[in-house]
């Protein structure tokens, strides 16, 4: 994921400065200048780094502070607030409301993904329960109507556009009037893609804004733009009120430090972050749990989401007791892997959880560990009943082994290597054996009752270690049902 090298660097300056014997001005300065390097590395604006050093310089006044405080975590404190406040203008954006019509402009650099992300917005969207429609204003750029019309068909979205027409204006206006009429309430203008060079091009972007009058102009940002996304971000402020930003191909190796500084420019916040070409790769941006994942402490509150997204509430209490019992099957494996699977890419899946970096799994291990486990639920699926339903690994005979591995089309070698995983698995689930819960069950119970020593048991050891070991884990285990991050650093001083 982009920024990822930023976290890690940022990660491995404030795990330089917890392994110091003696928090002194020296070690805060190399700590301070260790992670302003990895910022301007990252492009981030060099002004913005300053500021940002001064503050924490100013926050974390070493002399001032009382014998017996924990500098280690003021300043890991100070370094996550900084981040927050770079990435958080502090205002909301427009939030569009079911049944009642809003117009939303998208504006951006030629190249930037916007009619992608046009059709991505539309699409998240509709999941809620909105009746959104896109508008082709780009006369621009040939192809433009046609990526959006293919977008579209396929989101099952209404579009409007012309291959006609020439003036953006006027078909911006007429698609406008025309969704009011059908009842849309997100009504999606896509604008032709411009620079800050181009004068002619931002008066149209000019006249399309006053005629339509959009409740939210939305900028999109390529993460990879780099040092120019300053001087861009606030060339679009000047000519139309831009009200929110959107960053694409978060899921390139961009330095991606120039989306902090757009932020900085147009003093908008960002609302969501585009993570891949297909329409449902698009995840709605959080500050702080996104700064959290972003040093490796991982997003508790978010992760809990997921699951309360992907398991049904009906077969919570389910599997929270097959949970206690200690009880797991092939078949019990199978519905944990398609529930994986619904949650979104492993790697964004595994970044909210406490010590995984985001470096720990590259972009290619994350497709190689998703290939994985769709090859061993096409193993599963040549298994008979018995077979996924029992707990006994020594019922799967080398006779059975072999008709598996013929029956899914894979060498024996692959079958042996799904079972180790699932004895892995068993071992870890077999730790949670006698976990009390409240009779209705439901997953925060999981949260509320494993106890410390059940959990240290269940991560591996170098996330155990990254978390402060059990007094970290301890802390870490109340936030877990939380929804405010700040207070995840109590532990993390270890």
């Amino acid at each position: 994921m982009v920024l990822a090298q930023l976290g890690g660097s940022i990660s491995r300056a404030l795990a330089q400065m917890s392994n110091a014997t003696v928090i002194d001005e020296k070690v805060l300065n190399d700590c301070l200048n260790e992670i302003s390097r990895a910022l301007l590395q990252a492009d981030v604006q060099f002004k913005m780094v300053r500021d940002m050093q001064a503050n924490i310089k100013r926050i974390v006044n070493l002399e001032a502070l009382a014998a017996g405080t924990n500098k280690r975590r003021i300043m890991q404190q100070a370094v996550f607030t900084e981040l927050c406040n770079m990435l958080d203008p502090g205002k909301p954006s427009f939030t569009p409301k079911k049944g009642k019509p809003s117009v939303v402009m998208f504006v951006g650099l030629q190249g930037s993904g916007k009619t992608t992300t046009c059709s991505k917005y539309a699409y998240y969207h509709q999941k809620k329960g909105f009746k959104p429609a896109l508008v082709c204003a780009d006369t621009f750029r040939a192809g433009a109507f046609d990526q959006l019309k293919q977008n579209a068909t396929k989101a099952k979205i209404p579009f409007y556009g012309s291959y006609m027409e020439s003036d953006p204006v006027k078909i911006a206006v007429e698609g406008v009037e025309r969704f009011k009429k059908e009842n849309c309430d997100l009504i999606i203008v896509d604008t032709s893609g411009r620079h800050k060079q181009e004068a002619a091009l931002f008066e149209e972007m000019r006249q399309v804004s006053e005629a339509t009058k959009p409740d939210l102009v939305i900028f999109v940002m390529d993460s990879s733009i780099g040092q120019a996304a300053f001087d861009q971000a606030q060339a679009f402020k000047q000519s139309v009120s831009v009200g929110a930003v959107i960053i694409t191909k978060m899921d390139g190796h961009a330095k991606g430090g120039g989306a902090l500084s757009a932020v900085a420019a147009t003093k908008s916040p960002v609302i969501f972050i585009g993570t891949g070409e297909h329409i449902d790769d698009f995840e709605v941006f959080d500050v702080k749990p996104f700064v959290s994942r972003l040093l490796g402490m991982g997003d508790w509150s978010g992760f809990m989401d997921k699951i309360h997204e992907v398991i049904p509430t009906d077969q919570q209490p389910d599997l929270l007791q097959k949970l206690s019992e200690g009880s797991f099957s092939l078949r019990l494996m199978y519905e944990q892997f398609q529930n994986l699977l619904k949650m979104g890419p492993i790697g964004q899946v595994f970044s909210m959880l406490p010590g995984f970096s985001a470096e720990l799994m590259p972009k290619g291990h994350e497709k190689e560990s998703q290939a994985k486990i769709k090859r061993y639920m096409t193993m599963m699926d040549s298994m008979t009943d018995a077979e996924l339903d029992s707990t006994n690994p020594k019922l799967m005979t080398e006779s059975r082994i072999i008709r598996i591995a013929r029956g899914s089309g894979r060498p024996v070698r692959d079958v042996m290597d799904m079972l180790e995983e699932y004895k892995r698995l068993a071992k870890i689930w077999g730790k949670m054996k006698g976990l009390k819960l409240q009779k209705k069950g439901d997953m925060s119970a999981l949260t509320r009752n494993m106890n410390v020593q059940q959990m240290s048991k269940a991560l591996p050891p170098q996330m155990l270690k990254q978390i402060g070991g059990m007094g970290g884990l301890q802390s870490l285990m109340k936030q877990m049902g939380s929804k405010e991050m700040s207070g995840m650093f109590g532990g993390m001083g270890g």
